[in-house]
């Protein structure tokens, strides 16, 4: 998989299908990487997308520099589609990759079709969430993520009934927390959109797991019926905090419609 190089960084990426077909960008959660994705890539691009999936800053083979936010990691979406020769894609985002999305979106309505929007939110932590998730950081950092810890966060990202948890669990295991840092300060550090979301006027959907621990279905809701433009909110029955990985059979026949229709 090739690296491009992007507002001074060394973004790892993955590129699938006709480069002349219309482009979707994926962008993962916290802790996570392009390889979320992977059950969407190929029916994407049997439906006739041209799909890039890539590592954010902090995470996979994504060489960076720090600090950084989600502005930054809008750009980051941003310049890949220039180094790519995109001038336009539909940017879809869980979490985290919702966040950089809508700032995106912001930074360059032009550029965007379409948002495709999985457990995410405009807003940012409660006071108690906030806390709860500081916790849970400084208890791996004392701890490490192989026990307690790493079941709190499975907890947090995952429903009870998703079977590829260990996989995650590994490559969390595998990064030093030193190195989470950067990314936890520009999850932390955010600031709120909510105000903002009505400039956002392309079209868009969004997916949420109907037992999302880490930002509720509310929070979801109120994203999907601030945004500016024609939007509508699927609830994904069983699915937690990462939808589109735990529950593909149920995200991708209503993604692919939406698709489809923008035209």
């Amino acid at each position: 998989m090739p690296f491009a190089a992007v507002n001074g960084q060394n973004i790892h990426y993955q590129d699938s299908g006709d480069p002349d077909s219309p482009a979707i960008v994926l962008s993962h959660g916290f802790t996570m990487g392009h390889e979320m994705w992977e059950h969407q890539i190929a029916p994407l691009v049997e439906a006739g997308w041209r799909v890039i999936a890539h590592d954010e800053r902090g995470w996979g083979q994504t060489t960076f520099t720090e600090p950084f936010d989600y502005w930054d990691l809008a750009n980051d979406v941003l310049g890949l589609m220039d180094h790519l020769g995109i001038e336009q894609a539909v940017l879809a985002g869980m979490s985290q990759g919702g966040f950089l999305s809508l700032r995106a979106a912001l930074t360059a309505p032009e550029r965007v079709r379409a948002l495709v929007l999985v457990d995410t939110e405009a807003g940012v932590f409660s006071e108690e969430g906030r806390a709860g998730f500081q916790a849970l950081f400084d208890g791996a950092l004392a701890l490490g993520l192989s026990g307690e810890m790493g079941d709190a966060l499975q907890m947090a990202l995952f429903g009870p009934d998703f079977d590829d948890a260990r996989y995650w669990r590994g490559k969390w295991t595998a990064k030093p927390l030193a190195q989470w840092m950067a990314a936890k300060e520009c999850l932390f550090e955010r600031e709120d959109l909510t105000d903002r979301i009505g400039e956002i006027t392309c079209p868009s959907i969004s997916f949420h797991g109907d037992v999302d621990a880490a930002i509720g279905l509310d929070e979801g809701r109120a994203l999907s019926d601030g945004l500016g433009g024609p939007s509508t909110f699927v609830v994904v029955p069983g699915a937690g905090h990462s939808a589109n990985l735990e529950k593909p059979e149920l995200v991708n026949p209503a993604l692919l419609e939406f698709l489809a229709r923008l035209d």
